[in-house]
């Protein structure tokens, strides 16, 4: 069964004018599971609000605190990209506490697949700084708290977001525990994700970053995961797979420059879902990253979904 994570209060978060990252997004991605039937069938779970000491995982001391006092300051944006509302902390907080849900229910329940419908995103947050829509580093967090809380020893990341994750690069460079897999346009936002950064220390070569140029499409990606991360997983291992799900490659995307359809997110899905059997128990994580048109979203959360189930 797929467990489902999500809550009301993930709409607070909330431009004060036009904004690709708006509620609107989870709304649109429920209604495609409901008519597909997906959302009837899974189990669902509210989040709980992460803690300070949590966030601290990742996070340092002074970019939480910059967080959670900026709206009171004064500060209505982050950075260029990052806006926050009055909500904003308390709501990036429950976004964070929505993966910690999906972790504990994959880890310690009955159930083995897990999407977070969450936002902010989180994948560009690095340690000290929110970036680029994301104020913390959901799946970044979401790793760190399987191996303190559950003893989970390795963590595969897989990325597939139009943009590279830099945050969650950052996180993990010089981790040999979490292995972080990243296809990405190149050269984009954020300007990170070169083929040649592979993690530094006892780190390197744990970090995979295969950058494509524009116009990609469902072939270049699945040869991708084909050709470049199942080797990988086979040397690493994981015992939990987590996926920063990103739907903004899609080629109806307003913010891509490729080709990817839903053909391409089953096919990816189904990819990791295979590896996730094979080496951790069919333990998978999902967190929602990007994504911002009204119909391919939801397409391609829902193809994501029917992958991961395959």
């Amino acid at each position: 069964m797929l467990t489902l994570v999500h809550h009301p209060d993930y709409l607070l978060h909330r431009p004060s004018g036009h904004h690709p990252e708006s509620p609107e997004r989870l709304k649109w991605i429920e209604e495609g599971l409901k008519e597909a039937g997906l959302w009837e069938r899974a189990l669902h779970l509210g989040p709980r609000p992460a803690s300070e000491e949590e966030l601290l995982l990742v996070h340092t001391p002074e970019h939480i605190s910059y967080v959670a006092s900026a709206w009171r300051e004064g500060r209505r944006w982050l950075d260029l990209d990052t806006y926050i509302c009055s909500h904003s902390y308390d709501v990036a907080k429950l976004a964070v506490g929505g993966v910690f849900r999906a972790v504990d229910e994959v880890c310690s329940g009955d159930e083995r697949i897990a999407f977070c419908l969450i936002r902010p995103p989180g994948h560009h947050a690095e340690p000290d700084r929110s970036m680029g829509f994301c104020l913390f580093n959901n799946v970044a967090l979401g790793a760190r708290y399987a191996q303190r809380t559950h003893g989970v020893g390795r963590v595969l990341i897989v990325d597939w977001d139009l943009h590279h994750g830099n945050g969650t690069q950052v996180t993990f460079w010089d981790d040999p525990s979490v292995f972080y897999f990243s296809v990405h346009l190149y050269p984009y936002y954020p300007g990170t994700g070169r083929a040649d950064e592979r993690g530094g220390g006892p780190g390197e070569g744990y970090t995979l970053n295969v950058p494509l140029p524009w116009g990609s499409d469902d072939d270049a990606y699945e040869r991708t995961l084909r050709e470049r991360l199942l080797p990988e997983v086979e040397r690493f291992r994981p015992e939990l797979v987590m996926i920063s799900a990103g739907f903004d490659a899609h080629r109806a995307d307003p913010l891509s420059g490729m080709e990817v359809t839903e053909e391409g997110f089953l096919k990816m899905a189904e990819m990791v879902s295979e590896v996730a059997k094979e080496y951790a128990g069919g333990r998978i994580v999902s967190v929602l990253e990007g994504g911002y048109h009204r119909s391919a979203l939801p397409r391609s959360a829902v193809a994501h979904l029917k992958g991961l189930l395959s």
